[in-house]
């Protein structure tokens, strides 16, 4: 199977959880036989909640930094960062600076139950 986009024409879809996050789906879990690959930004001044998945995270910073949390570990990520999230792990984003953080997320083709733990 062959697939071929371009990312601006993919629509980017406000998260609930957090503040200002938007995720676009690049490769849905319909349209690729291992993953899904999704490009999350969340913009200057926004975060993502504390929260845990039931899938691993594999991720790759395109631009911007944040305040990443992974269990307990604090630190800034940003462009270039490769992060692997396991399965289960807390974790949350916060923007750092006036550029948005943006990332793409890669996650293996299962269930994802996500569990929302701070605001």
């Amino acid at each position: 199977m062959f697939l071929h986009k371009k990312i601006d024409t993919i629509e980017a879809m406000p998260q609930k959880a957090g503040k200002g996050v938007a995720m676009k789906m690049l490769l849905s879990p319909d349209e690729s036989p291992n993953f899904a690959m999704r490009n999350f930004t969340i913009e200057s001044g926004g975060h993502m909640p504390l929260h845990t998945n039931t899938v691993e995270h594999e991720q790759y910073v395109i631009s911007g930094q944040a305040r990443v949390v992974i269990g307990d570990q604090s630190f800034e990520a940003g462009a270039g960062d490769v992060l692997l999230i396991p399965a289960g792990v807390p974790h949350s984003y916060e923007t750092l600076g006036d550029e948005p953080y943006n990332f793409l997320c890669l996650v293996p083709k299962t269930q994802d139950t996500i569990e929302v733990l701070a605001c």
